[in-house]
């Protein structure tokens, strides 16, 4: 399978037809890794669906769909059509370069902020206008949330400070729980 392909299913929630274009380029550019590995390293951290092969896309997919889910009720949110594309996009991307731009044996503690700086190095590539690309790049890198510390306690990451940050964060942070417990056919959520 290619990599682009394995998003497929979500890539019907984004509507703009280049900003799909554009996450299936990001996606075909991310690292081999990302679309094999569990989500954790440790198996510490995320539900029973997210440890074995495929489990970061696993992941991502349920992050994707806690999203979609939300987004679609107009009580839960004030996004435009642009912005809830953006965020998708995010929701996809967040953790591409978990255990860096090539593979290490554990999660990078800075991923977030690698995986921002794989959109702006890619950013000549995209439709995305300075104002679009700076609000992904935001929600990607302050997705971790309260989790922004290293090992010495010295702040590294953004916090979520708005709406987008905070959705990004919570839509990733509910995908982890292991309390979550979703069927998959293959590497798709069973509806």
């Amino acid at each position: 399978m290619e990599k682009k392909d394995y998003f497929t299913s979500e890539y019907v929630y984004i509507k703009d037809s280049k900003k799909k274009e554009d996450i299936k380029y990001l996606v075909s550019n991310l690292p081999d890794y990302f679309f094999e590995i569990p989500a954790s390293s440790t198996g510490k951290y995320h539900p029973s669906f997210a440890l074995s092969e495929h489990g970061l896309v696993k992941h991502t997919k349920v992050a994707v769909r806690i999203a979609k889910e939300l987004l679609d009720n107009s009580a839960l949110n004030n996004f435009s059509p642009s912005e809830k594309d953006i965020i998708m996009m995010a929701l996809i991307l967040h953790d591409g370069l978990k255990c860096g731009k090539t593979k290490e044996k554990y999660t990078r503690f800075d991923h977030p902020l690698l995986a921002s700086s794989f959109v702006e190095e890619h950013k000549d590539k995209l439709s995305l206008n300075d104002e679009e690309l700076k609000l992904l790049e935001r929600i990607i890198s302050s997705h971790m949330g309260n989790w922004n510390k290293d090992f010495n306690n010295v702040e590294v990451l953004p916090k979520p400070r708005d709406k987008y940050e905070r959705f990004v964060h919570l839509c990733d942070y509910l995908s982890s729980k292991k309390f979550i417990n979703v069927d998959f056919h293959g590497i798709d959520i069973a509806d």
